[in-house]
């Protein structure tokens, strides 16, 4: 028997919930600097069976799926060592739901468990639905006491510690909690978006704020997670930041930090920050056209920012973002210098970075031109006394 025979008649004997968080811990451990001997062999058996798992009626059947639903359109794959603002790891249900099971509640659980699987049984997936419903609610009182005591709260990171060694999973429980409660609103407001955005102009803009100011009314706290679910749907990711900037008085990052929406910006450079694991990634198992196209999305995002974004470098956008792209940057050169001078390199053309092109230089002085002008409007009706529109 071979090798990957053995890898995979054990990886079998495992039961979906094992699987998953093996999975989660060497997809956790691969965005790290040290080598797995034989890593790539038992991830890639690991993400065969979770498929099948996927794809298993008793799989999607499960009661922990009823329970994280509302989580459904927020959740992001991979395994990164702290969390992102407005979504949580698909991977962190593996641990927070053994954690409520085994130690949180017990007890709830299990009758949980045995309630819906016969609503299940019978396919009475409306109240099923609701049972989960009743369930989540339940959890949320509990964590809130729970998580409210700095004493508990450390004990509660002790334990979800023993099923996973993610630092980020205990922050995605507090989100979890947060979406949970307003899970209604969350959907009522999922509802209310386009399917797809393909151009965030200002009419769209304008639309979409609407939306955001009624929610953010009552839901202050899962705005985030709001934000998200718009960003899913845009065709230009980066342009989410245009929700911050058109309410800010000026284009300054001192300004726009202080808009409603200014945690947008911040979800941006999540962003390039999944982009740049997702390159370490492709790089180390040489899949060049992925890292292509990923150094693409990066470099239009960087120049997005910092041509929409005034004194950027004198904010702590900006130092997030320079130390991203000197991140970024060691990776390709890394890569580089695994091959001769004389031979090239796609990922060190200069067409990968478009704004440095004639096409680019002209669009950033269209958007420099509009600016000056919108801003001498402003100055005119400052001055004669009329009110100063928001600027995009």
């Amino acid at each position: 028997m071979t090798l990957a025979d053995r890898i995979g008649e054990f990886l079998q004997r495992l039961t979906p919930t094992t699987r998953g968080n093996l999975l989660t811990e060497l997809e956790r451990l691969e965005l790290g600097d040290d080598e797995i001997p034989g890593s790539a062999e038992i991830l890639a058996k690991l993400r065969a069976e979770v498929r099948k798992d996927g794809s298993n009626q008793t799989r999607v059947a499960n009661p922990s799926r009823y329970f994280f639903a509302p989580l459904e359109p927020l959740l992001a794959d991979g395994a990164h060592q702290y969390g992102n603002a407005g979504r949580i790891q698909r991977s962190s249900q593996f641990a927070i739901w053994e954690w409520i099971s085994r130690d949180l509640l017990p007890t709830m659980t299990r009758d949980y468990i045995k309630q819906i699987d016969e609503l299940i049984t019978a396919d009475n997936q409306r109240e099923a639905r609701k049972v989960a419903s009743t369930f989540q609610t339940k959890v949320v009182k509990y964590l809130e006491s729970t998580l409210n005591s700095p004493d508990r709260a450390d004990d509660t990171r002790a334990k979800l510690a023993v099923y996973t060694a993610s630092r980020a999973v205990y922050d995605d429980l507090t989100k979890m909690m947060c979406v949970l409660r307003a899970r209604d609103a969350l959907a009522k407001f999922n509802e209310a978006l386009p399917v797809s955005i393909q151009k965030f102009d200002d009419a769209r803009v304008d639309k979409i704020e609407k939306l955001l100011d009624a929610f953010r009314k009552d839901h202050a706290d899962a705005v985030p997670f709001a934000l998200a679910l718009i960003a899913k749907r845009l065709k230009t990711p980066w342009q989410l930041i245009r929700l911050a900037t058109k309410a800010a008085s000026s284009k300054n990052a001192a300004d726009i930090a202080t808009a409603p929406y200014a945690i947008a910006v911040s979800m941006v450079l999540d962003l390039i920050d999944d982009w740049r694991l997702a390159l370490r990634i492709a790089l180390k198992n040489n899949r060049v056209l992925v890292a292509k196209e990923l150094l693409t999305q990066v470099y239009d995002t960087e120049y997005a920012l910092r041509v929409r974004i005034d004194q950027l470098d004198q904010s702590e956008w900006g130092t997030r973002l320079d130390a991203l792209m000197e991140a970024i940057a060691a990776l390709v050169q890394a890569e580089l210098a695994r091959f001769p001078e004389k031979l090239g390199h796609v990922l060190g053309s200069r067409r990968l970075r478009g704004h440095q092109s004639l096409a680019g230089r002209l669009t950033y002085m269209a958007w420099k031109g509009r600016d000056a002008v919108s801003g001498g409007a402003a100055f005119c009706k400052k001055l004669m006394g009329q009110p100063e529109k928001t600027r995009a």
